[in-house]
């Protein structure tokens, strides 16, 4: 049966007796809502893991539109009805006040990675985002943590943080898990409606194809911005970007000459969706 612990000082003293008997910790860090793209960073963790904690936190610093914090779903009893039926050994679900008490003024905020692309559209975010990371590692005290590449900017956020801060943990990217159609799995995805559910799609297949056409020797730029103009065509209400980067440090690029990402974000609706592919 998987533990609640809402206090960092009782988990860690969890964690300690763990680490006394030499078992490994594994985390994966979520704000609930649990899906699938969810689950199968449990099963890695658990493959990789002797004890696995999930935590769940909706994090205020990381959302720069109140609207949407507010908007985000929550559902305690199911996600740990999920949490218990993928063997998890301990939910850490702390309050607001448990993770930023009085007082608190700390921010951790890692530059370069962070600043392009979701940095750009959403200021703040990745400061955010970072300081909570970095607290529910020293929370957790968990030797390996589990992120999912559906959200690859913020992996490798991540991981600049940990070798920036010598953080002992290994951090863990898992492949995106996709829905039958292409989609990307998200939280948010419950938001759209049912049009909006069938175009989806569009996003994922039009960067498949740009992909693809890159691959065999298209021109990026009329490439892209041919994707661009399909993807709108296809029923999104705009995009934020649509990019290749470089695949660890998403420094612009022009050619394929090193590892490659294309990242991109678009409103559908009033839902922003993100993706990213290997190029």
């Amino acid at each position: 049966m998987t533990q609640v612990i809402r206090a960092a000082a009782q988990l860690r003293d969890k964690v300690a007796g763990w680490k006394r008997s030499g078992i490994l910790v594994g985390v994966v860090p979520t704000m609930g809502a649990l899906h699938d793209g969810h689950l199968s960073l449990i099963r890695e963790a658990r493959r990789h893991s002797d004890r696995v904690i999930v935590t769940i936190f909706v994090n205020p610093m990381q959302f720069n539109n109140p609207d949407d914090l507010k908007k985000y779903p929550r559902d305690e009893a199911r996600d740990l009805a999920l949490l218990e039926a993928a063997g998890v050994d301990v939910l850490f679900a702390p309050g607001v006040e448990e993770v930023y008490p009085d007082g608190f003024c700390t921010c951790v905020s890692v530059s370069g990675v962070s600043a392009p692309l979701e940095g750009a559209f959403r200021p703040g975010h990745f400061d955010g985002m970072a300081t909570v990371v970095a607290k529910l590692f020293g929370m957790t005290q968990a030797g390996r943590a589990f992120f999912g590449e559906k959200d690859w900017q913020q992996l490798q956020v991540v991981r600049r943080l940990t070798l920036d801060l010598n953080i002992p943990v290994r951090v863990i990217g898992c492949p995106t898990v996709r829905e039958e159609d292409g989609l990307a799995m998200s939280s948010r995805n419950v938001r759209l409606s049912t049009d909006e559910r069938r175009i989806a799609p569009v996003l994922w297949r039009e960067m498949q194809a740009a992909a693809q056409a890159i691959r065999s020797g298209a021109e990026i730029a009329p490439t892209m911005a041919a994707a661009r103009e399909r993807i709108l065509r296809g029923g999104y209400r705009s995009i934020d970007y649509l990019e290749l980067r470089g695949a660890d440090d998403l420094r612009p690029v022009s050619d394929l000459s090193e590892p490659v990402r294309m990242l991109a974000a678009a409103w559908l609706g009033d839902v922003r969706l993100i993706d990213n592919i290997a190029v």
